[in-house]
């Protein structure tokens, strides 16, 4: 049941245009004496807050002449009467105090609360706000606003109503609080321009009427109707709906006038009665009426149809499908047909029954992109349309399983641009035009070493779009770095080997390709790349459990462990000492390389037999490797330590050597046997050479004598090439003499390579030469050649020989004596 409304009604007002103003309310109007009779000299303006006409007047004193006339309905005051202010006018003056712009208007009857029923119609007043500004003028005057989709306020009469075409639904919000602000027109106020408002809030609480009002659907409602139309024609279709979808009732419809001149049966359906002559646009009101299950109108809707009267051209385009006029067209068709095609499966024409111009008209094709165009395009009286294929990757089945269009025929050259459009369904058929296509071009994956087999690696993902088995993807693996690893050709799911056992200090990187394909073989594909995650799972290892070491002081020693990981921090080693004995620690470890150090304290053996009290310095170190993985592993090994001076050390380098290498027998064994092949190889050399020379010369002589080479005598020289270059002495050739002299021997050799010999000889002198440079009558240097090296000079004891019978025996003896020394001599050099 319908609860009733209702209606405010509020008493019209002028607007106030401030002083001086020819528009309004009169304020401060002045007017001069010779203003001529019969001039318009102001025009009252004024409105009704709920839209009424307004009508004006203006009020005389009794028995007062009345000089001016309005005209009621547009307001225009005219003088009738001629003015003469000194005869008909007394002088008053006027002393206005000017008012500044310092108070806010205040609201008289906000914030409050009203109950508004959810049936009030569009645009009816619900409430008046009332807001006082004391100030005069402009700054005196008041202007309401607010900010509302469903309520508007009228600026100067401040009644609030509902905005038009909006409805109170109490289903939809049963409150609404509305915020109204008073403003007023400004003014000066401390020599600046000042405007000031105030705001307050209206709560509008939503009356249920329990029930919906019917609806008109496709509203506003415009109508045609041909001047040739018989009585009986269809000219337009109104529909109705109530609100109440839930259990809609019937609609009934029914003119609001109750005028004769049309007539609607049952169905909504307007037509127009014989008549000669009617008005060229009429509008009837139209009600549409729920009925009860008892057949009693309940609540109605009314609504205006504007129908209009078309003269001559009275026939729009119309569509023509096989059977006669048609609206829809539908066809079903592959995807991605060739550019250019036509969709011979639509036969539609397009008519227009008129004449001439009236029946020129353009076709236009409506729809989503341009895949499709029509043809033609402009049309005269009929045509056969044909729809052709403009861009065929458009046309895709996976974007649009159907396609709408909408063929608009639209006149060209008449007034009314009589129109008519038919629906193109285009349903699509999927074809097997995409690949599978993977989420990423590659994937990433860790997994843990010593997984076990068949742990999940990583998942892949592929979509087709294609339907049906079209769509389905399987997918495989393969390359060099997927032999561990296999693949569930439905999920994806790249899993290891059941035998796969991972080791990323064997190998910790792996990467190989997927492969997803669809049933017809169009695949694509993505790259693996899968990295062994290195585990804490070896523990650092020395090379021996048991080490030992030799430390000359001011020297470390160093040792070296390894740890198998793969990665780091896993396979980081630290070291440390963990005990010494004995228990005094004269020692220090760089944590980072393993080098053991004597503490920076200690300078000699002196200092370490102080600390200890023992001439024996041998030590014991437990010394800890441990790696930097989580958790930690660790491992010990017991380092000897004997410890040296360097002035300790005999023998020179080789004296070093072994006490440096003492407890690497093998390596001293190889050593020595090397150098007793060396020893072997240089005397069989030296004795090879030895036996040639003898061999030239038959003996020794004892005597000899110098005679000075002949410069013209060419003899053969054998330059040795490690000899020195020949010095003035070496010029002289020895001859043999018959006497014997005296001779003194010392280490004379056959080869005349190097010789030191005082000989004593007779009483004449010896022969005019220039003196040797370093032939002086005291010891001599021996240089003997080896195969290996070339050895320093060393000063030899003087070995004094008397006179005996054979020289051979004292040659034979310093033969044996050099071999002696060069024996040794090889031997260090080889060190």
């Amino acid at each position: 049941m319908c609860l009733p409304t209702a209606q405010a009604d509020f008493a019209p007002y002028f607007y106030d245009n401030g002083p001086y103003s020819y528009n309004g309310n009169l304020a401060l109007f002045s007017l001069s004496e010779d203003t001529a009779v019969g001039t318009q000299i102001y025009r009252l303006n004024g409105t009704d807050p709920e839209g009424q006409e307004v009508r004006y007047g203006l009020s005389f004193d009794p028995g007062s002449k009345e000089y001016f006339r309005v005209d009621p309905k547009s307001g225009n005051i005219t003088l009738v009467e001629k003015l003469d202010r000194e005869v008909n006018f007394t002088k008053i003056v006027t002393i206005f105090v000017m008012d500044a712009n310092d108070e806010k208007p205040e609201f008289q009857n906000m914030p409050a609360i009203i109950d508004v029923l959810e049936t009030t119609e569009s645009g009816s007043s619900i409430y008046k706000v009332e807001a006082v500004d004391r100030d005069t003028g402009s700054g005196g005057s008041v202007t309401y606003y607010l900010q509302s989709t469903l309520f508007a306020i009228d600026r100067h009469s401040g009644v609030l109503r509902i905005k038009s075409g909006e409805m109170l639904d109490y289903e939809k919000a049963k409150t609404h609080f509305v915020i109204v602000i008073a403003k007023d027109g400004g003014g000066s106020f401390n020599g600046k321009e000042q405007f000031m408002s105030s705001s307050a809030t209206l709560t509008i609480n939503v009356i249920d009427a329990q029930d919906t009002l019917p609806s008109f659907i496709g509203t506003p409602y415009f109508g045609y109707v041909y001047e040739i139309s018989v009585p009986g024609s269809e000219i337009f279709t109104v529909e109705a709906r109530d609100g109440d979808v839930g259990n809609p009732n019937p609609i009934r419809y029914s003119f609001d006038d109750g005028k004769p001149f049309y007539k609607i049966p049952n169905r909504p359906m307007f037509t127009d009665s014989k008549s000669d002559k009617y008005t060229l646009t009429f509008t009837p009101s139209v009600q549409a009426s729920e009925v009860s299950p008892e057949g009693r109108l309940m609540d109605y809707e009314v609504t205006t149809v504007v129908i209009r009267v078309v003269d001559l051209n009275n026939n729009p385009p119309t569509f023509y499908g096989e059977n006669g006029p048609q609206s829809t067209f539908e066809l079903t068709m592959y995807e991605h047909p060739p550019e250019g095609e036509i969709l011979r499966g639509l036969k539609i024409t397009v008519n227009d029954s008129d004449q001439g111009a009236n029946a020129k008209f353009n076709l236009r094709l409506i729809g989503p992109g341009r895949m499709l165009r029509v043809v033609p395009q402009t049309v005269l009286n009929e045509a056969q349309v044909t729809i052709l294929v403009e861009d065929s990757a458009a046309m895709d089945y996976e974007k649009y399983h159907f396609l709408t269009y909408k063929l608009l025929a639209v006149e060209i050259d008449t007034p009314e641009k009589f129109s008519a459009t038919a629906d193109i369904v285009i349903h699509l058929l999927d074809t097997n035009d995409n690949a599978p296509k993977f989420s990423s071009d590659y994937y990433i994956a860790r997994i843990p070493e010593n997984s076990p087999g068949g742990s999940n690696v990583v998942t892949v993902t592929a979509f087709d779009p294609d339907s049906g088995p079209w769509g389905e993807v399987k997918y495989s693996i393969y390359g060099s770095g997927a032999e561990l690893f296999l693949i569930k050709p439905d999920s994806g799911i790249i899993y290891t080997q059941p035998w796969a056992s991972l080791d990323a200090e064997v190998r910790s990187k792996y990467n190989f390709y997927v492969k997803a394909e669809d049933t017809e073989g169009k695949y694509s594909l993505a790259e693996v790349f899968v990295t062994v995650l290195d585990l804490n799972d070896h523990s650092p290892a020395f090379y021996d459990n048991f080490l030992e070491k030799t430390m000359v002081i001011g020297t470390p020693v160093k040792i070296e462990a390894v740890d198998d990981d793969a990665e780091v921090p896993n396979n980081v080693i630290e070291y440390a000492i963990m005990k010494a004995e004995p228990e005094n620690n004269i020692f220090d470890i760089n944590a980072d390389t393993g080098e053991i150090m004597l503490k920076s304290y200690i300078k000699s053996m002196a200092i370490i037999q102080n600390i200890t009290k023992k001439r024996d310095c041998t030590w014991s170190l437990v010394v800890q490797a441990r790696d930097r993985g989580h958790p930690s592993l660790t491992t010990t090994a017991v380092v000897k330590i004997d410890i040296t001076e360097a002035t300790q050390l005999k023998g020179g380098p080789l004296g070093s050597f072994l006490m440096q290498n003492r407890n690497k027998p093998l390596q001293i064994l190889g050593m020595l046997a090397g150098i007793i092949s060396l020893m072997i190889i240089v005397t069989v050399l030296i004795s090879t050479a030895t036996f040639m020379r003898n061999k030239k010369s038959n003996r020794i002589l004892p005597n000899r004598r110098v005679k000075r080479r002949p410069k013209t005598q060419h003899t053969w020289l054998f330059k040795n090439p490690l000899k020195r270059p020949e010095t003035n002495e070496q010029k002289f050739k020895v001859k043999e003499e018959e006497r014997e002299p005296e001779v003194i021997v010392e280490n004379v050799n056959h080869n005349n390579n190097a010789g030191r010999i005082l000989r004593r000889w007779p009483p004449p002198p010896p022969p005019c030469a220039p003196p040797p440079p370093f032939c002086l009558p005291v010891e001599r240097q021996w240089v003997v050649p080896t195969v290996s090296a070339t050895v320093a000079p060393k000063p030899l004891k003087k070995a004094v020989v008397t006179r005996q019978d054979s020289v051979n025996k004292a040659l034979v003896s310093e033969l044996k004596m050099k071999l002696e020394q060069k024996r040794n001599v090889s031997f260090f050099c080889f060190l």
